[in-house]
């Protein structure tokens, strides 16, 4: 069976295609723990971050005590509505080396929809 063509997604607001792909997107039904479909967000592992204004970033502290990442807040570039947000992981908390870093992206569902339909 030959695996499903990857979706691009853009911003629902005005179109501007993101660059992003669902080949890039974490499957939910794999874990049990993962809830964020329903808390209204995906999760992406590779974004183009050029295609977003980065704001906001601040220090947040994981379940994990002793943990530390940062949390950036995306918006569109050519509108600026808030798409999501990315962290970043220190390497310890992901089990990388000390030069590698972890780093994951929710989207929230309403602010982007597939190319397709753009």
């Amino acid at each position: 069976m030959s695996e499903p063509e990857a979706i691009s997604f853009c911003c629902s607001s005005c179109r501007y295609p993101f660059n992003l792909s669902s080949s890039s997107q974490v499957d939910s039904s794999s874990s049990r723990r993962n809830k964020s479909s329903k808390k209204g967000v995906v999760t992406f592992l590779v974004v183009d971050l050029s295609r977003f204004t980065q704001v906001d970033e601040v220090k947040c502290l994981p379940v994990s005590i002793g943990s530390d990442c940062s949390k950036t807040k995306l918006l569109c570039r050519k509108c600026g509505v808030h798409v999501g947000y990315g962290y970043e992981y220190s390497p310890g908390f992901c089990g990388l080396k000390q030069s590698e870093s972890c780093r994951k992206f929710s989207m929230k569902i309403a602010a982007i929809q597939p190319c397709e339909e753009c």
